[in-house]
């Protein structure tokens, strides 16, 4: 496989860009905690804004990331269902989700988890993604990389910007968002709600002989509220300077239809509710050359599924889930002077305290669950961030983690560009390790087949690196290769005892190497186009077998066309045609899970079949504030199924209207 992946890289020229941006460079905050342009970071990343968002239809986070390269999502079902992603190969708890800044995983999942589809995207200004390990600077579940939601800003220059879409189609679908931001004097503020309904679909595969053709409605509900103040200088400047305090909150609930296969249970139910919340201090110190602040925040997930005997199952379940995490972090950028050939000198240094809370309760049911306990961790990291000689960037980070209950992790992370202007190439190399602790049922849960926590598991270690080009090589055309390796140990995986009952225990490894290849081509205003090919091979170590879900090979092709129109009365107006190809080769099942079209199981290893999906969006401003858009998605009404036994939507279509007032 690396030979092969090698022979790949010496054909960059050839073959295509792990970045997803446009044409100008991107600012990013993510990756180093210092807002620096994409160009100069040692790490592979894409940035979703809000123009991409509104131009490609992206309604949830799973739709926005479904075209990052190295990125996979798996959904189990249909809106609202547990929806798990996989960065570079890595399990779907090895991904850290933000908000803000703000972690956002769940602490009641089993393993510690996010779900991916459950978020919706009207309040979102950006989404920042990080791929590889960034553990060094945001600890625990950053193995593979770390996403970035970042709210909507107000605008400067406005007392008040009302902003809105309404938008319904197919399967009964009707959703609508409604905002309003702005700047009064020093302080600033944004209101965003948003809700989505649909009848959904059925997630069943239809190749099952007893479908039932049933579909899983979902509604959702959000609301989010920020505010900012600028408290100006109270003090003399070359000491203490401006202060800028930011609150924010954000409230959703989602109800949705559960499917289960291969017999589907139509009144088997989910509720999933999660608010989150922070407050933020930044004051400048010493002219602004020291930047300090405190960020108090709060997150709680609580999921409840319910289900009723009825004339298809007597089967009956009640289950409440409810994880919660507050988080105190003290946060410092100085920036350096400069030092001759050495320049862009940054310093970053913090510390912090967290503590995660679990409960779970089957109150009905054949199954039956339980946990209730909290843990908590404090950390400490520093970073640097340095230029030489106008062409080097280097990064630097390194973060201590002391969970309770386990041996504390130490994990580090170093990186550098080259800028190679003379053959209009930049190089990018960067290693480091990271880690993810174990969640709170895996060491304390029980159930009644017989599991029991292990209260004495280790956290899950990796070492990882990655090296690539990116050149431009003229006509507008941009691409790019890159290979990454990463080796995980002390997995955590379920173990049997002969009196059948089961623990978790540190005993697996993986391995995973691959290589992620870009082609962007700016040909003009009317016409660009961007395409990502990912090929990896993720493989148990003990029992040198291939881990299941992740697709060998994974493709994305994005134009845009952008044709000027006249036959509106808006200046300058464009008709956005934004077209969007996904592929992924078949990919390798569960071992104990494949289901057969009788609906039977066998015990043995499978693959799913390939899988193409085909989505359009086009919009066209009907007003100096009013655009009108068509989206339509899966058009060749694909049944591709990501996880066995379950289908991705069908061919559907959404028309709407959006404004910025």
């Amino acid at each position: 496989m690396k030979h092969r992946i090698l022979v790949l890289l010496a054909l960059a020229p050839l073959a295509p860009a792990w970045a997803q941006t446009a044409s100008l460079p991107e600012t990013i905050v993510t990756a180093t905690r210092i807002p620096t342009p994409q160009e100069r970071l040692p790490a592979a990343t894409t940035v979703i804004d809000r123009q991409i968002i509104e131009e490609r239809g992206y309604v949830t986070l799973a739709d926005a990331l479904v075209s990052v390269p190295g990125f996979n999502i798996v959904p189990s079902g249909g809106m609202g269902q547990v929806t798990s992603g996989f960065m570079r190969g890595t399990n779907s708890n090895h991904v850290l989700v933000l908000r803000d800044g703000v972690p956002m995983n769940d602490a009641s999942h089993p393993s510690g988890a996010f779900n991916f589809g459950n978020t919706l995207l009207g309040d979102i200004e950006r989404i920042e993604v990080v791929r590889g390990p960034v553990s060094a600077i945001y600890g625990t579940s950053a193995i593979g990389g770390v996403i970035n939601l970042i709210t909507r800003r107000a605008p400067a220059d406005r007392q008040a910007q009302p902003y809105g879409e309404l938008a319904g189609g197919t399967n009964y679908t009707a959703r609508g968002i409604a905002g309003i931001a702005g700047t009064i004097g020093n302080t600033d503020y944004g209101v965003t709600g948003q809700s989505l309904s649909t009848r959904g679909s059925n997630a069943v595969a239809p190749r099952f002989y007893n479908n039932q053709g049933e579909r899983d409605g979902f509604r959702s509900g959000v609301i989010t509220a920020r505010a900012g103040v600028n408290l100006g200088e109270t003090a003399p400047a070359n000491v203490l300077g401006m202060t800028r305090l930011d609150g924010l909150v954000t409230m959703r609930e989602n109800q949705f239809g559960l499917d289960n296969i291969p017999n589907d249970d139509p009144n088997y139910t989910g509720n999933d509710r999660n608010w989150m919340g922070f407050l933020r201090s930044a004051t400048e110190l010493f002219g602004g050359d020291w930047t300090t602040g405190l960020t108090l925040s709060a997150t709680e997930d609580r999921r409840r599924y319910t289900n009723w005997p009825d004339g298809l199952s007597s089967d009956t379940a009640d289950e409440l889930y409810r994880g919660r995490r507050e988080r105190l972090a003290w946060d410092n950028t100085v920036r350096l002077a400069d030092f001759g050939f050495l320049t862009a000198n940054n310093f970053v240094f913090g510390a912090g305290s967290e503590k995660d809370s679990a409960f779970a309760k089957s109150i009905l049911g054949s199954f039956r669950q339980d946990v209730d306990r909290s843990q908590q961790n404090t950390f400490a990291y520093i970073g640097t961030q340095h230029r030489l000689w106008e062409r080097l960037d280097i990064t630097t980070a390194l973060r201590q983690d002391a969970p309770d209950g386990f041996d504390g992790a130490t994990t580090w992370r170093i990186g550098g560009v080259l800028n190679l202007p003379e053959i209009a190439s930049r190089l990018i190399a960067s290693g480091g390790t990271a880690y993810s602790a174990p969640s709170i049922y895996q060491r304390y849960g029980i159930n009644n087949f017989g599991f029991r926590g292990n209260p004495d598991l280790k956290p899950e270690h990796s070492t990882a690196w990655e090296a690539g080009i990116e050149t431009d090589i003229g006509a507008g055309f941009t691409v790019s290769a890159l290979y990454f390796e990463s080796k995980i140990r002390d997995l955590i995986k379920g173990k049997s005892f002969p009196d059948n009952s089961s623990t978790n225990e540190n005993i697996a490894r993986a391995h995973i190497q691959g290589g992620e290849f870009g082609l962007t081509w700016r040909l003009s205003d009317s016409f660009s186009t961007r395409a990502a090919w990912t090929v990896q091979e993720a493989r148990d170590e003990i029992k040198d077998t291939p881990l299941a879900r992740r697709p060998r090979n994974s493709v994305s092709l994005s134009p845009r066309i952008a044709p000027k129109v006249d036959w509106v009365d808006v200046p300058n107006a464009r008709l956005i045609i934004a077209p969007e190809l996904i592929y992924y080769s078949r990919s390798p099942e569960d071992e104990y899970s494949r289901y057969l079209n009788d609906g039977s199981s066998i015990q043995e290893r499978g693959y799913s079949k390939e899988g193409f999906v085909f989505n359009l969006t086009a919009s066209l401003p009907v007003t100096q504030q009013i655009t009108a858009f068509i989206e339509a998605r899966n058009l060749g009404n694909r049944r591709y199924e990501p996880a066995n036994g379950f289908v991705i939507p069908g061919r559907s279509a959404i028309l709407g209207m959006r404004g910025v007032f």
